[in-house]
């Protein structure tokens, strides 16, 4: 049995030199190497900017279920080429290789904590697709690298639920790094899943002296933020139209802005809405995997705005436990 490179790099098929996230096409042949994790596939949870641009292209559900085979059977991974992206899977652990070294045994059930655009996939069967959750039921086996990240799933939470938590774990985590005691801070997208367990994290951490701002999108994401008392000010609009946003947020800030702003929304084109709203010498956090850090970066320096720019890195030490507990705690308030 070969050993592979920890990172996934043996099973590029193209180009040469990339690793698996960045390349065209992987070799998703089910034969273990040494140090690697075979899964049987139950449920795809695809990234919400993908799904939504699988949506607005097929318009059904079998529009999307044909696309996502396609691009299974054409890439080797479910890797969305118009955006980039991929999302996660729950599986049960099939084999194991001797070389392996996370903490799993086989039979366990597990959901990755890496990237669908980095992870080895074929796909027998697409049986049903939940357009509200973004996920996926299908018939398929995965591969996961020695470095791949993963979660052995809680017995005390439905495993859809815990799947779709996991797949914005890196949100909240950041936030509870990035909010101070005292700060302001807007989350753009808050009645998504992702800004909701933000939201979460910022009001525990921003003290009394602190402010949480809610953008919301539509009455429903509205109504969802206002069930959950995390937001002093909660505000609704269109976050692709940056001056109405910021003349929205300069009224609930008397002019001061955002010490921090979190960007969550799954659509393109609220960059500069997340830069104008945020103070000089701010931070602004883009989460959303349809963020343009093109039109980030000219568009900061259009503006004249001097702000710190993050990418959303979905991972940190500790994100699973911490995004599960909050979890937990706002399927207890009725809110997820």
């Amino acid at each position: 049995m070969k050993t592979g490179c920890p990172y996934g790099s043996h099973r590029v098929l193209e180009p040469a030199g990339v690793l698996p996230q960045a390349a065209w096409k992987l070799d998703s042949s089910m034969q273990l190497y040494h140090n690697e994790l075979r899964i049987d596939v139950e449920t795809l949870n695809i990234d919400a900017a993908s799904f939504r641009q699988m949506r607005e292209q097929a318009g059904s559900d079998e529009g999307i279920a044909e696309i996502i085979l396609q691009t299974v059977q054409e890439r080797g991974k479910q890797h969305n080429p118009v955006t980039g992206s991929g999302g996660m899977l729950i599986g049960t652990v099939r084999e194991i290789g001797p070389g392996f070294t996370g903490a799993v045994q086989v039979g366990s059930k597990i959901a990755t904590l890496v990237s669908l655009s980095l992870t080895p996939l074929q796909l027998e069967k697409i049986h049903s697709i939940e357009m509200n959750s973004c996920q996926v039921a299908v018939s398929g086996q995965a591969i996961v690298f020695e470095s791949g990240l993963f979660a052995v799933l809680p017995e005390d939470l439905p495993q859809e639920f815990a799947l779709g938590i996991l797949d914005v774990a890196g949100a909240p985590a950041q936030t509870a790094k990035l909010v101070q005691a005292g700060d302001t801070v807007l989350i753009i997208g808050a009645g998504g899943k992702s800004g909701m367990l933000c939201l979460y994290e910022a009001k525990h951490r921003v003290g009394v002296t602190g402010q949480v701002i809610a953008l919301a999108y539509d009455e429903r994401d509205y109504e969802r933020v206002q069930r959950s008392q995390l937001a002093d000010s909660i505000l609704m609009g269109d976050a692709r139209d940056s001056l109405a946003v910021l003349h929205k947020v300069q009224a609930v800030t008397a002019g001061a802005l955002a010490d921090l702003t979190i960007n969550c929304v799954d659509a393109p084109g609220t960059e500069m809405s997340s830069i104008l709203c945020t103070k000089d010498n701010g931070t602004v956090y883009f989460f959303s995997m349809a963020t343009s850090f093109t039109a980030a970066a000219l568009g900061a320096e259009g503006a004249g705005k001097d702000v710190r720019m993050l990418i959303g890195n979905g991972y940190t030490k500790g994100h699973a436990e911490m995004a599960l507990a909050a979890g937990r705690r706002m399927r207890q308030m009725g809110v997820l």
